[in-house]
């Protein structure tokens, strides 16, 4: 079951952050987890929110140029070799993972959650399932 990120596009200036937070807040949509990666002329911030559909519809109300994309969510215990754990079942189930971030646990606070892109959701899922690994899902997050 994967987890529903938006991607928002930003150009690379002051202030064009606080415009998609601003947004989100006046809507109250909550931010579960953000990620931001930028390069000389935008940038691109990762969001998984707690009301997916009102984040998409403010942010295209406010004219930025988003994006839905399947992510998948693992928890991770909060101890030293926790995420090593994790990534040595994703390399055993032969899943590349294009990119990750982290964001906390609304379930536990003895536990992280990772945030994974991967080619293909689906299968990665499927493959991990067979290993004993569970994703979580959007409400859990």
């Amino acid at each position: 079951m994967s987890v529903r990120q938006i991607s928002v596009f930003l150009e690379n200036k002051p202030g064009t952050l606080a415009q998609l937070t601003d947004a989100l807040a006046a809507a109250g949509v909550n931010m579960r987890a953000l990620s931001l990666a930028e390069t000389n002329d935008f940038g691109i911030a990762r969001i998984i929110a707690d009301d997916t559909v009102a984040a998409m519809t403010v942010l295209r109300d406010a004219g930025m140029i988003a994006t839905l994309t399947p992510v998948l969510a693992y928890a991770i215990p909060n101890e030293a070799g926790g995420l090593n754990k994790l990534l040595a079942v994703f390399n055993d189930a032969g899943v590349n993972i294009v990119y990750m971030y982290s964001c906390l646990s609304a379930r536990d606070n003895s536990e992280a959650v990772m945030i994974f892109r991967t080619a293909d959701p689906e299968a990665s899922e499927a493959a991990l399932a067979a290993r004993g690994l569970l994703s979580i899902s959007q409400e859990e997050l």
